[in-house]
């Protein structure tokens, strides 16, 4: 086939070829599915007709029925970082099988020993995997060790695939080990290369100055005398932004956000920079922070501690009474943080000067609390009143109010969790997180607007037909919802749910109807925040797409034009994209190992626990069921619900028996009725059977 043909035959849709190519993604039941990058849809491929694909090969498929063209939304570019299609969906949409394993995946394949003999068996941690894979040897592990298998072979499907023990772990019912696998299992870095901690020790020697503008470097803008603050999570150890609020002359407010200038310190090409851009982002697990910079950086010499000298990036933004910005500029500058706050602290200012309801808190945080004068006390204030001004102004404007309460799970020092900790999203994180997304806003605006093309933070409008399928799911439920692909009626529905017993599950099921926010420099613009123009600027200790924003607005300041290689800019977006759908991979899974362990114990343990659940969805089979304590689902089979016939209604999508009806949102409490770890299959029955 000639290139002319070749190229042809690569722009036609799969209804034109009746094949497609792409990663295989494995949903739990076993099911295989490809998602097409230009409409999002996905097709499906049954256990049967996978062959010996394994989630994450490159596989071409052959369409069972030709697919209905459909109009895509946007033009092709990128791979779609949607989260996976959820269960409920497997029999939806077209069907495939495979014909041919283009590229097998590189892969760790992290699983604990179920038998030693002639072959040993390994059962994968991952319950995507539903095949045991059997290794010749066991490289020194015994049963119910946990392992690292380099995959070796799978031709035959009737038999089971191939691989080689390279690692043993350790027992597999040791909770303190569980971090270490998934780290395995993902591919995260376990340490920095010495030659970038020599680098990061060598450039992180801190500015010496003696408080003189003479002593300013590079020519800074000096801010040391204003009274700049930070407010960050009790726990945190680097922090990278800081706010200011002052007055013009005109009245109007300015708003000022100081971002860590990493970019000082981390040059294009060198070992930290090569370092930071094969991790991209920080990753957050239950017990361990896998960070993006050494900590000689991360929390020495950029983290802005207080009382100490500090590099930064400003924007200045400054606002009219409407919350309107009217004016934007930046600038190098050298701050000194004059005051560390937790979220805890900044709320217990608020509720005790009058800036949100509710009394004073006793002892929110462990941290002393800052001594401020009266006027930093008023500037904190005024700038929670823009803050809330500007969220106000969002909304309005068709975000979409996402925001849930944050999960934390608390573990022992034998790394057993112990519980679920949730964080409520309170007045002190939107102080900050409004101040961020004005800033992130003004820098991606200054450059795309200026043709500057930047790693955008793209997050695009769902497709119609994912819209139309939520709003019947909902009349189902008989809730009517009016026109969704109208923004404002999207987010005036979100806002309508607030605080209703249904808000958990209507939530995701909006979620599950958006498209993953991702990087990209061919598209601009963020449909959840209703945003024209958006980036990440202002976290550049853990993101490195922040970090080449930085590096395009320092050149711009310059007059030296901003402009970087386009190829490079787009092959960036993708491998940033795919390393936060890797990280948030990671971060998930530790956390549902820990909560199956959890659940385990409870069944094993305590049998007669008794948990709150709410119902998500409702089958033929049995209800779904989830526990808003612990931010974790199951299943109560319907032969669990009552003593009597349970009659499935299809109209409304509910069940009956027993003089009772089951319907999403049904409140009810259950306690664990069986536990499949491998599988991460939870059953629940009702707490009074």
């Amino acid at each position: 086939m000639n290139k002319r043909k070749e190229k042809l035959r690569q722009k036609q849709s799969p209804h034109e070829t009746g094949t497609m190519t792409g990663e295989l993604h494995m949903a739990r039941s076993g099911v295989g599915f490809l998602v097409d990058p230009d409409t999002g849809e996905a097709t499906w491929i049954a256990r049967d007709d996978l062959s010996t694909a394994l989630a994450g090969d490159t596989v071409t498929i052959k369409l069972k029925t030709p697919a209905k063209p459909k109009a895509a939304n946007r033009p092709r570019r990128m791979k779609d970082f949607r989260r996976p299609v959820p269960a409920a969906r497997e029999k939806e949409g077209p069907e495939g099988r495979v014909i041919r394993i283009v590229a097998r995946a590189p892969r760790a394949i992290v699983g604990t020993v179920a038998s030693t003999g002639r072959f040993v068996r390994v059962q994968p941690l991952s319950p995507t995997y539903r095949q045991e894979f059997v290794a010749p040897s066991a490289n020194g592990a015994r049963e119910g060790d946990r392992v690292v298998m380099r995959f070796v072979r799978w031709d035959n499907p009737r038999l089971a695939p191939e691989g080689e023990i390279t690692d043993v772990i350790g027992p597999a019912d040791d909770p303190s080990l569980d971090t270490i696998s998934v780290m395995k299992q993902y591919d995260l870095p376990e340490a920095f290369p010495e030659a970038v901690i020599e680098e990061a020790e060598r450039v992180g020697a801190l500015p010496r100055t003696d408080g003189s503008p003479s002593s300013v470097p590079g020519g800074r803008l000096d801010l040391r005398r204003k009274f700049i603050f930070t407010c960050d999570p009790e726990t945190a150890r680097d922090y990278d932004d800081a706010l200011s609020l002052e007055t013009d002359k005109a009245g109007n407010r300015v708003l000022g956000v100081h971002i860590a200038d990493v970019s000082h310190y981390v040059s294009p090409g060198g070992a930290l920079d090569r370092e930071a851009y094969r991790r991209s982002t920080s990753v957050y697990l239950v017990d361990k922070v896998v960070p993006m910079l050494p900590e000689q950086l991360s929390n020495g010499a950029c983290s802005l501690v207080p009382n100490e000298d500090r590099l930064a990036f400003s924007a200045f933004l400054t606002f009219n009474d409407k919350g309107e910005c009217i004016a934007r500029r930046f600038a190098k500058s050298i701050i000194r943080s004059k005051a560390r706050f937790a979220y805890e602290q900044v709320l217990d200012l608020l509720r005790a000067e009058g800036g949100v309801k509710g009394s004073a808190s006793a002892a929110s945080s462990a941290l002393p609390a800052p001594k401020l004068k009266p006027r930093e006390r008023r500037t904190i204030l005024a700038i929670h009143a823009l803050a809330q001004q500007l969220r106000r102004n969002r909304f309005a404007a068709g975000a979409l109010d996402m925001e849930v309460p944050e999960a934390e799970i608390k573990i022992d020092k034998s790394g057993m969790m112990t519980g679920v900790e949730v964080r409520e999203y309170d007045e002190s994180h939107q102080m900050v997180e409004e101040c961020m997304v004005a800033a992130n806003e003004a820098v991606a605006t200054e450059l795309w607007t200026r043709g500057v093309k930047i790693l955008a933070r793209l997050h695009e409008p769902p497709d119609p037909d994912r819209l139309e399928e939520l709003r019947a799911n909902l009349a189902k439920l008989g809730i009517s919802c009016g026109d969704l692909s109208e923004q404002k009626n999207l987010a005036r529905f979100l806002k309508k749910i607030k605080g209703s017993a249904l808000e958990g599950v209507l939530s995701v099921m909006v979620l599950r109807a958006m498209k993953r926010a991702l990087y990209s420099a061919k598209a601009i613009g963020h449909f959840g925040l209703a945003k024209k123009f958006y980036a990440h600027f202002t976290s550049p200790i853990r993101r490195y797409p922040d970090l080449v924003l930085h590096r395009q607005l320092a050149s711009w300041l310059a007059g030296k034009g901003g402009r970087m290689d386009i190829a490079w800019l787009n092959a960036a977006a993708l491998h940033c994209s795919e390393r936060e759908q890797n990280a948030d991979d990671a971060e998930r899974a530790l956390d549902e190992i820990k909560k199956y362990r959890f659940m385990q114990e409870v069944f094993e343990k305590r049998p007669r626990t008794v948990f709150d659940a709410v119902v998500s969805r409702c089958t033929r089979y049995g209800v779904f069921v989830d526990l808003p304590s612990l931010a974790l689902g199951g299943m109560v089979h319907v032969s669990k619900l009552a003593n009597a016939y349970v009659r499935w209604n299809d109209f409304d999508e509910t069940l009956e028996g027993g003089g009772k009806t089951w319907r999403t949102g049904t409140k009810m409490k259950v306690r664990v009725a069986s536990v499949d770890f491998d599988r991460r299959i939870l059953d629940f029955m009702p707490a009074g059977k």
